[in-house]
């Protein structure tokens, strides 16, 4: 069984599922490591082992431009390419076609789009897309879908879910129509779009609940909508989506983010936010964010997080982490980015106790207090 329910709190939509793929199982909610270019950047994949990561996440736009399908169908996939050996999702690129904004071209096809590159163009098809993630031998694959701009206007959205609701169905006859390359059996998720507007919302999730995907996504968030917006957003998509399938909330977010979707039923998170402010010498702890290049922590001989164990708050201090910053030196990427990706597994992981004891409403209430008390966020 690919997705199993395992508990549910009764106070809220949290519950804790499990996940089996080929390359392993893992337990929901979980964060998602963001590896783009077949790399999670400033961190080596034993560590990622050791600071718990279960899944990863790459990217079909930036792995079909670089290294290219040739390379990866020859490698035996991504999972070889890189050497990493546990479960691995791929977006479709729909996401970064759409920030591409003026090098792209929409139309009922597919996206035509210029390379960031060098200036070659490209097109997408919702085939395409399926058969480059074959190659690329990802244990979860998303479809091809249409991202718009916030605030959008109510016709443009209608017509765009219109959009992604026919990609979706080409990509599913092709993940029916095709096999796996490598021996391993792939899942396809579908993505739930309808910018702010519940109405669409609903439309969207009950159109691609027909086609009977392994999971689905909320996609077409955490693009400039308040905060409120997103959560209220999230709380009526997910009474559309089925309970029997795992629920994907894409490219989200703050820790604050995680927990109020947690509580929302959502299960699968990804977001380059621990590791890009990582190499911007900022890091996540439980009394909130600790800025590295501010002067206060020049003495700051202490702990990162008494809290949140990891190889980096268990083994060097602030003043030693300023430093690195200070002195430009690679290794002060890597150490912030272990301590960052840990804090987010360690959130999730402690959400997964919570709700198995029926208490995650009071876990959260209780995180938030503290991370929210600004003790470190000089």
């Amino acid at each position: 069984m690919f997705f199993k329910v395992l508990s549910q709190d009764s106070n809220c939509k949290a519950r804790v599922s499990e996940i089996t793929t080929p390359h392993g199982t893992f337990q929901t909610p979980i964060f998602m490591p963001v590896g783009t270019q077949a790399t999670v950047k400033a961190i080596e994949q034993r560590e990622l082992e050791e600071i718990g990561a279960r899944i990863i996440l790459g990217n079909t736009y930036h792995l079909y431009l670089r290294p290219g399908t040739e390379v990866l169908n020859k490698a035996g996939g991504l999972h070889k390419f890189m050497n990493w050996n546990k479960p691995i999702l791929t977006d479709s690129g729909g996401f970064q076609v759409f920030s591409l904004s003026a090098l792209r071209k929409i139309t009922a096809d597919g996206a035509e789009f210029k390379s960031h590159l060098d200036g070659s163009y490209h097109m997408f098809t919702p085939e395409k897309v399926v058969n480059i993630q074959r190659m690329i031998g990802s244990d979860i694959m998303m479809v091809l879908d249409e991202c718009l701009e916030n605030p959008a206007e109510f016709a443009k959205v209608e017509s765009s879910i219109k959009l992604t609701t026919d990609w979706a169905k080409k990509s599913r006859v092709e993940f029916n129509n095709t096999e796996p390359l490598y021996g391993n059996e792939q899942f396809q998720f579908g993505i739930i779009q309808g910018s702010t507007y519940n109405e669409l919302r609903k439309r969207s999730a009950l159109e691609l609940g027909e086609l009977d995907f392994e999971g689905y996504a909320i996609g077409g968030l955490a693009v400039g909508e308040a905060n409120n917006i997103m959560y209220d957003v999230v709380e009526y998509t997910t009474e559309f989506m089925p309970v029997d399938k795992p629920r994907y909330l894409m490219g989200v977010g703050t820790p604050e983010d995680l927990l109020n979707a947690i509580e929302r039923g959502v299960d699968m998170f990804d977001c380059v936010m621990p590791t890009r402010n990582a190499r911007n010498a900022t890091m996540f702890t439980s009394k909130g964010k600790l800025r590295l290049r501010n002067l206060e922590h020049k003495f700051n001989f202490g702990s990162v997080d008494e809290e949140v164990e990891s190889y980096t708050s268990k083994n060097f201090s602030p003043s030693y982490l300023r430093h690195l910053f200070m002195c430009d030196e690679m290794l002060a990427a890597q150490l912030t980015t272990i301590h960052n990706l840990r804090f987010y597994l360690d959130l999730v992981e402690k959400s997964r106790e919570a709700i198995t004891n029926n208490r995650f409403m009071e876990f959260k209430r209780s995180f938030l207090e503290k991370y929210n008390s600004g003790t470190k966020t000089a």
